[in-house]
């Protein structure tokens, strides 16, 4: 069959120029004889490939010198515990509360330390992003976290907070490489690759220089951020097939004018679909104008039974994985950097056609 326009919130969409290239090299990679997913990762064979993802993310993000790269398994969700065990030092952290990624980090922070939570959306079922008040900030916290774009309720941090020093940790699993961010002003960054770097199975870790090393002793050797550093993410084996993938993803976002290019293309996507809703009669979205992710765009019609027909209906022309998370309800729209903006009209033209037809 043809392949589908996959609205999936992850994993998600790939660029399909990508996926040739996997296939062209999945029996045999290069002049190596084995497939990637065959090789050791102490073979100078792997070792050319991660130095090359690593040295084109470093390229991509601007990524300074004093700021390691580390290549994890585990997921994102493993990184809500082992951020505090490697950065509480002060025993205090700041939060910001926007949806279900920062409540799943609160209870683990909260092992390590006293969580303050500087301010919530939980009220409006998280639509939007709340202002922040500096005289909530604690002084002394050893890190300020936030989520940069928020998957299941479709916001995203427009403007970075000023945390009056303290630094930032940044969840950016479902918007990094998607627009410029300055990495200097960060801590830490993480992200799980399957938004918009690669397959499930790598983490990716962004850390200053400074913040490696401070764990506790009874930090278990494979939690502590120093362990991976040290040995440039081959303390053990690494997920070897997914950091090729993303390799390959970096060498595509470069194709399309690094990430000014691809926030360029990200901007008229996201601007199709939320004109449109602006205007529509039947759909509308969920979220503060202001507060508008350009990855993921939730809408609804206000009719459950309107939204499981349009669901179906998109599914039967090719509009996959459209379905809204159950909080949320309705339907929603992942378009991700892979995502083209063919894509995008597709969705916009059938949602034109369907509400015509009611």
């Amino acid at each position: 069959m043809n392949r589908v326009y996959n609205f999936s919130a992850g994993p998600s969409v790939m660029p399909e120029s990508v996926l040739e290239k996997v296939k062209s090299e999945i029996v045999n990679y290069g002049q190596s004889g084995m497939s990637v997913m065959e090789m050791s990762h102490r073979s100078a064979v792997y070792q050319d490939i991660i130095d090359r993802t690593e040295a084109s993310l470093r390229e991509l993000m601007g990524i300074p010198d004093n700021y390691k790269v580390l290549f994890l398994g585990g997921g994102a969700s493993t990184q809500f515990a082992m951020v505090p065990m490697n950065l509480m030092k002060n025993r205090k952290i700041d939060i910001v509360n926007t949806g279900a990624w920062t409540k799943k980090a609160i209870p683990e922070a909260k092992r390590f330390g006293e969580v303050n939570i500087v301010a919530s959306s939980e009220d409006k079922n998280f639509t939007y992003i709340p202002e922040l008040d500096s005289k909530r900030f604690t002084p002394d916290a050893d890190y300020f976290h936030i989520t940069t774009n928020n998957t299941i309720y479709g916001t995203r941090f427009t403007q970075i907070p000023d945390t009056k020093g303290v630094d930032i940790v940044a969840d950016m699993s479902s918007n990094i490489l998607s627009e410029v961010y300055d990495v200097s002003k960060f801590g830490l960054i993480f992200a799980g690759a399957q938004k918009n770097m690669g397959p499930a199975g790598v983490t990716i870790i962004i850390i200053r220089d400074d913040l490696i090393g401070n764990a506790g002793d009874d930090v278990p050797t494979m939690l502590n951020y120093k362990t991976h550093a040290d040995k440039g993410s081959m303390f053990n084996t690494p997920p070897t097939f997914p950091i090729y993938v993303c390799g390959l993803v970096f060498d595509w976002i470069k194709t399309l004018g690094g990430v000014p290019g691809i926030q360029k293309i990200n901007e008229e996507k996201a601007g199709l679909l939320y004109n449109f809703l602006d205007d529509s009669k039947l759909f509308s979205g969920t979220v503060r104008k202001q507060d508008r992710s350009l990855m993921n765009v939730p809408f609804v019609t206000g009719d459950p039974d309107v939204d499981v027909k349009f669901i179906k209906e998109a599914g039967n022309k090719g509009l996959v994985n459209i379905k809204g998370h159950r909080s949320v309800g309705g339907m929603r729209a992942s378009i991700y950097n892979a995502m083209p903006v063919e894509g995008v009209r597709t969705l916009v033209d059938f949602m034109k056609e369907f509400e015509a037809g009611r």
